[in-house]
């Protein structure tokens, strides 16, 4: 198993008890709603790295053949996914700067805007691996999942 399937668990974990811990909860403000949304959907989406990277370490041929064939069939939705998940945490930003308007002095709001423009590089390289799929894109798509990762672990926790 995947070190990632551990990360993306305790992100997970994190973010819910983040969510349900707010001092609203359950009449939770929009904002939060298309925030928990964009993150479940990257979290999503971020598990088909936890998937290939078993794929490539499990020594049992089954295992490999059984999670390529669950991967091959995800891949249909995986850059719809990513499509949605920007959205929903493009309302989020909004609601946000319309909400409590926008300052760079925010360590939350500094990290969240660091997020979107890695989100937005993800959906770029994403999209662009389709029609040219270079190893040089390859790698730039993956590590900027892992920044994206950890920047969207930094926001929650601020």
């Amino acid at each position: 198993m995947s070190k990632w399937f551990l990360f993306n668990f305790i992100l997970l974990i994190i973010l819910l008890w983040t969510v349900i811990s707010h001092f609203s909860f359950p009449n939770l403000q929009t904002h939060i709603w298309f925030g928990l949304a964009g993150a479940l959907l990257f979290l999503y989406n971020w598990t088909r790295n936890a998937v290939f990277e078993t794929i490539r370490n499990v020594p049992n041929r089954k295992t490999k053949v059984r999670l390529a064939r669950l991967s091959k069939r995800v891949v249909t939705v995986h850059r719809w996914t990513g499509n949605i998940a920007l959205a929903a945490i493009l309302v989020h930003g909004s609601l946000v700067v319309y909400q409590y308007g926008f300052t760079i002095y925010n360590n939350k709001m500094l990290v969240g805007v660091l997020a979107f423009v890695a989100l937005v590089f993800q959906i770029t390289t994403g999209w662009l691996r389709l029609y040219k799929p270079t190893i040089k894109l390859r790698y730039f798509h993956l590590y900027t999942g892992m920044i994206l990762f950890f920047l969207i672990f930094l926001h929650i926790i601020l």
